[in-house]
């Protein structure tokens, strides 16, 4: 980013400056968070927060007018939270490629202790649905994925916390399939990506349009395959399990820290080990690594794990849990995680951390990026 007065500027170009900014080093999310004497604006940049400037109190009032004139919140609440949405254009790029389109921008606000602290996150389809081959998979998850995704029936999980890439990998997943006589629609809150070829619902929590009410709303609709954003209650869950013990191929995310975990959360929601084994199919569990330079690569001593100069982009990091006819059976006897995932390691499964090693090996990412990720 240029040398820039940011205090200089009105609401209006300030916003318009991290809108520029944002689209031109893909940005994901726009942090201000203010502070006694100054406020900090923060960006999300290979999913690590990195600082970008401080202003003024003065500076950012007239920001957050501007933000909450485009985003239709209203202007004279501050003391409690607050979201809203809006759009900007961007340019096309003739010679580097990049076509014109509209970026979407989520915002919400907080009352903090020193003024509205606002996250911006932007939806930019440019870095939309990526191709599966180009998420860095390791080639042997990558082939078993797509043999997932063509299975006729069954529950696919993707676990991780937010931002670890969920559905990106869901969305690479569908698009493999799109055309291919099934009728694919997804449920989600809030639709991220445009695919086309597909039917997609955003659920509406304040009209009672919840992932359980909405997924049984989608079963009248003769799917094939169904992608259910978030599974986070025992109603949505059995949903899931009934469509995919019915002809269904169900996929959905889960928040959980590894993939064996996946079995004993949802159980612990009520689920029936008795519909729930034999809907399972697999599990993936996957985080984002970041993935150094290519001088870094090349073990420059210059560079250091702190500075993002350090990092090119990001690459998934997974583990992958087939659930075997032993496992299913593991399953219906109750067994605990940690003896599934002694048997699953006996069949050829890899936890995230053997494959984190193995990243480090070919000098994909660094010792810290893979402890970062991986505690």
């Amino acid at each position: 980013m240029p040398t820039v007065d940011w205090n200089a500027m009105d609401g209006d170009t300030l916003l318009k400056t991290l809108q520029q900014y944002s689209v031109e080093k893909n940005v994901s999310d726009i942090h201000c968070s203010p502070e006694k004497e100054f406020v900090r604006i923060e960006v999300r940049l290979h999913g690590m927060l990195e600082p970008l400037a401080h202003i003024s109190q003065e500076t950012y009032v007239d920001l957050v007018r501007r933000v909450k004139f485009v985003s239709k919140l209203k202007l004279n609440i501050t003391n409690i939270p607050q979201d809203g949405q809006y759009t900007f254009a961007v340019a096309g790029n003739a010679q580097g490629g990049a076509p014109a389109r509209i970026v979407n921008v989520r915002v919400a606000s907080i009352p903090s202790r020193f003024g509205e602290t606002y996250t911006l996150r932007l939806l930019d389809p440019l870095r939309g649905i990526v191709p599966l081959a180009s998420l860095g998979f390791p080639q042997e998850i990558g082939e078993k994925l797509a043999q997932i995704v063509e299975l006729p029936h069954g529950i696919f999980l993707i676990t991780g916390p937010t931002g670890s890439g969920k559905t990106t990998t869901l969305y690479a997943l569908l698009s493999t399939i799109v055309g291919t006589k099934r009728n694919i629609i997804t449920l989600e809150n809030p639709v991220e990506y445009e695919l086309n070829g597909i039917v997609q619902s955003q659920i509406d929590e304040d009209h009672d349009y919840t992932f359980a009410t909405g997924l049984r709303a989608i079963l009248r609709h003769d799917p094939d395959v169904v992608l259910v954003g978030e599974i986070r209650d025992l109603d949505t869950a059995q949903t899931a399990i009934d469509a995919s013990l019915t002809g269904h191929l169900v996929l959905a995310t889960l928040h959980t820290n590894s993939a064996v975990e996946a079995i004993p959360r949802l159980l612990s929601m009520g689920v029936s080990p008795y519909t729930f084994a034999p809907a399972l199919r697999a599990v993936l569990a996957q985080r984002l690594v970041r993935t150094l330079s290519e001088p870094c690569r090349k073990k420059d001593a210059a560079c250091d794990p702190m500075k993002a100069e350090t990092y090119a982009g990001r690459k998934a990091l997974p583990e992958l849990l087939i659930v075997t006819p032993r496992i299913r059976e593991m399953i219906l006897e109750n067994e605990s995680a940690a003896a599934i995932e002694k048997q699953a390691k006996e069949e050829g499964y890899r936890p995230m951390r053997e494959w984190g090693d193995a990243y480090l090996a070919q000098s994909i990412t660094n010792r810290e990026e893979i402890v970062r990720v991986c505690l």
